[in-house]
């Protein structure tokens, strides 16, 4: 389920020109003769060459061909086009790129450090120029003369910058100071590119701490985790090949905001992830299409050869049928399974007529199969109750598909009762399958969906 680009671009760039807390500003002549001296100190080279920049930069804002030159920085879609705003940038500031770097030839103590490295900072936001916004806000850290309350907003922005820059190992690292020092972004992007940062540099365990935090502070304070939340924590604990967690983060996502996106993200992880054999990875499927998060002709390719059209010929038919009418598939690619099972349709559905209850487990469990496969629910129930009483029934198998066969008469509350009796290798599914339970029902009794806290720390 990974995607390239999990934080969007845009956000990153929205952060980085957030507005910084003032640091300090460059004393003219007359005042550095007054009795209170600055708190931080500069030298005298370095306020001779920079108080002119310093003033001009803080003033960049008003200047409206600075401001059109940088909306066209920011809207720039090439590299190419980014020069040539970044350009126009420099030239309506007077010049300021090479400014800067006479400044910084002159720069020497601590305060020299800080002010260069905010009008550094300022000059990179102003062009779009995340590496220029990273060089500064590090020379400020390095510094060691900011005040401690600025701390957190400089190491959050020196996170999101070398994450735009694809340091990954810098941005965990900045970012884990931010989180560490208690900051707290306005566009609640800190965990999200936290995590992300720890997965690129293969800490996936860390990456699922992260995410997980997010949840459990919702939980903690009584209400639903963002879907945002759910997702990305599904995607760490997927990365970190976790599968239990999560199994448990999909049925929730499912559970929470059931959608056939949300379902179809929480499916295929645990599709994955779990590596079920087909006749256990058939009632994915089956949940996959209650859900209608069949997305691509894999899905209907897969569903129709787990079902196996000589075993369950109706319901092979459904899907083949309902996968060309949604487009997914063509006419040739099935037309053999097709066949198959239409040739075995009428004689299967005539095999049912005067069924009993009364043969063996494993002969009832396979008629309570069938009935499950033409959607007839009740019959299904019926026949999977009786061989639960039975000796040497295949209890996991026949449990999970009685609760099925309960979800699609609506006996919601019935059905997650059932799947929370399901075990083995067949728990991931009733999981999935008791939330889905759940969101139709409005029931919050569903088999446990909490997913616990990884044990890995972060590093």
């Amino acid at each position: 389920m990974a995607r390239k680009y999990l934080i969007s671009r845009v956000a990153l760039a929205v952060a980085l020109s957030t507005g910084m807390a003032a640091t300090v500003a460059v004393p003219t002549a007359s005042a550095a003769k007054k009795d209170s001296a600055p708190k931080i100190e500069f030298s005298k080279e370095f306020s001779q060459a920079a108080i002119e920049l310093d003033k001009t930069l803080s003033e960049a804002k008003s200047n409206p061909a600075v401001t059109a030159a940088s909306d066209k920085a920011r809207a720039a879609k090439t590299d190419a086009e980014r020069a040539a705003a970044a350009a126009e940038v420099d030239a309506a500031l007077g010049g300021a790129k090479a400014k800067l770097a006479e400044i910084e030839a002159v720069t020497t103590t601590s305060g020299d450090k800080v002010k260069l490295g905010e009008m550094m900072r300022t000059y990179g936001v102003l062009t779009a120029d995340p590496a220029l916004q990273n060089k500064g806000l590090k020379l400020m850290i390095d510094s060691g003369a900011l005040q401690p309350d600025s701390l957190p907003q400089i190491y959050y922005l020196t996170g999101i910058s070398s994450y735009q820059m694809a340091d990954y190992a810098g941005a965990a690292q900045y970012l884990k100071q931010a989180k560490d020092a208690g900051y707290s972004d306005q566009q609640g992007l800190l965990d999200r590119v936290l995590a992300d940062a720890y997965k690129r540099t293969g800490n996936t365990d860390a990456a699922l701490q992260v995410a997980q935090q997010e949840i459990e502070a919702a939980r903690a304070a009584g209400t639903k985790p963002s879907e945002g939340a759910l997702r990305a924590a599904l995607q760490a604990a997927y990365d970190a090949k976790q599968t239990s967690t999560a199994v448990d983060l999909a049925a929730e996502l499912g559970k929470d905001y059931p959608t056939p996106s949300s379902w179809g993200a929480a499916i295929n992880v645990v599709r994955s992830l779990a590596q079920l054999p087909s006749n256990e990875n058939l009632d994915l499927m089956r949940l996959m299409a209650r859900t209608n998060s069949m997305a691509d002709k894999r899905d209907y390719l897969e569903y129709i050869e787990n079902v196996d059209p000589r075993r369950f010929p109706g319901e092979a038919l459904k899907i083949i049928d309902r996968g060309i009418a949604a487009g997914k598939l063509t006419p040739g690619e099935v037309a053999e399974a097709k066949q198959m099972a239409g040739g075995r349709v009428t004689a299967d559905k005539a095999s049912l007529e005067g069924s009993s209850t009364s043969g063996s487990a494993n002969s009832v469990t396979a008629t309570g199969d069938a009935f499950l496969s033409y959607d007839m629910p009740a019959k299904a129930e019926e026949f999977y109750a009786a061989a639960l009483t039975k000796p040497g029934v295949e209890k996991d198998r026949a449990t999970l598909r009685l609760g099925i066969a309960q979800v699609d008469q609506g006996k919601y509350a019935e059905a997650q009762q059932t799947f929370a009796k399901v075990g083995g290798n067949r728990v991931p599914v009733a999981k999935l399958w008791s939330a889905y339970a759940a969101s139709k029902g409005g029931s919050t009794a569903a088999a446990s969906t909490t997913a616990p806290a990884s044990p890995a720390a972060a590093q």
